[in-house]
C-alpha cells in the first residue's frame, strides 16, 4: 500500500507540470541519505519566518546580555561553518532565502532549543546550565541547525502529503496558503510553537542531526569530543523521569554515546581549532 501510494502521488505530480519539477528524492548533506522532498524550500522558509516571528513576539527574550551574546556568537560561528561546508560541496543554492536569527528566550523550565528552515534558531535559558559553556552551546547549535540543513521538516511534511495521496495532496503541494498546508506545517513543527512547543523529530532524524552537528561544530573550531559529555549531562537532567523535550525521541543514552564516539574520527577530519 505504501509503495502504491507513492507511485500514484509521484505520477499525479508529474502531470501537474513544471511547477512541481523540484519534487524529487534529495540527498542529505554529510550523510548522503536519500529523502523525499515535496515542498519548495522557499515555502518552508516563508512559513517558518511567520511562525518564528510569533515565537519571538511571545518571548520573553532574555535580558542577560552575556548569555545572549554567547548564543549569537556561537550561532554566527556555526552559520559560517555551514555556509563554508555547503559551498565546498557545491550546495550553496540550498541556503538561498536563509535569513539567520539566533535568539535566547527566557524560560527556566523548558530544556530545549530548535532551528526552523531559513536559519531561525531559538534557545531557552533552561538549557544553558546543561551546556555549561560555549562549547556545550556549540553542540546544541550544531545539532539544531543540522535539522534545518537536512530539511527534516520538509521531509516530515512530505510524508504527510504522501499519506494523503490523491488530488488533495497535489493541492497541498501547490498552495502555500491552504489550510491543509498550514496543518501539515503545524504537524511538522508543533501547532503550539509560539508557546515553546516544537515537536521532536524521529530518532532517525535525531541521529542524523547528531552526526551533521559534529561536523559543523568541528568546522567552526569547537572540539566535537565535548558532545559526548554534553549528552551525558543531558541524560542526567531527566533524573530517571521522563526526558526533557530536547531528548524525547532521541536515541537511548548508551546508543547515542556509542554512535557519537564512532563518528568522532570522521568529524575530527573537519576540526580546525580556533
Amino acid at each position: 500500500m505504501w509503495i502504491s501510494k507513492k507511485i500514484f502521488l509521484f505520477s499525479a505530480l508529474l502531470l501537474v507540470g513544471s511547477s512541481l519539477s523540484i519534487v524529487a528524492c534529495k540527498r542529505v548533506a554529510v550523510t548522503n541519505r536519500s529523502q523525499l522532498s515535496l515542498i519548495p524550500e522557499s515555502q518552508m522558509i516563508a512559513m517558518s519566518s511567520e511562525q518564528y516571528a510569533q515565537v519571538i513576539k511571545q518571548g520573553p527574550l532574555s535580558t542577560n546580555q552575556t548569555q545572549v551574546a554567547m548564543v549569537k556568537r556561537v550561532g554566527n560561528t556555526i552559520k559560517t561553518a555551514v555556509e563554508k561546508y555547503m559551498a565546498e560541496q557545491g550546495r550553496s543554492k540550498e541556503l538561498e532565502g536563509y535569513n539567520w536569527e539566533f535568539n535566547l528566550i527566557q524560560n527556566d523550565t523548558t530544556v530545549n532549543a530548535w532551528c526552523m528552515p531559513g536559519g531561525k534558531v531559538a534557545f531557552y535559558t533552561a538549557i544553558l546550565p546543561v551546556c555549561v559553556d560555549e562549547n556545550g552551546v556549540a553542540v546544541v547549535m550544531g545539532h539544531e541547525v543540522a535539522h534545518a540543513i537536512a530539511h527534516h521538516g520538509n521531509e516530515r511534511m512530505s510524508q504527510g502529503i504522501l499519506a494523503q495521496a490523491g488530488g488533495e495532496a497535489i493541492d497541498i503541494a501547490l498552495s502555500n496558503k491552504s489550510a491543509a498546508t498550514r496543518q501539515l506545517f503545524d504537524v511538522a513543527y508543533g501547532a503550539g510553537a509560539q508557546y515553546g512547543v516544537i515537536l521532536p523529530f524521529s530518532r532517525k532524524h535525531e541521529s542524523e542531526a547528531d552526526k551533521m552537528g559534529l561536523v559543523f561544530m568541528a568546522m567552526a573550531g569547537y572540539d566535537p569530543h565535548v558532545a559526548v559529555d554534553f549528552w551525558k549531562r543531558m541524560s542526567a537532567v531527566s533524573g530517571g523521569q521522563a526526558p526533557p523535550e530536547f531528548m524525547s525521541t532521541h536515541p537511548s543514552d548508551a546508543r547515542r554515546v556509542a554512535d557519537l564516539e564512532a563518528f568522532l574520527p570522521e568529524a575530527m577530519k573537519y576540526y580546525k581549532p580556533k
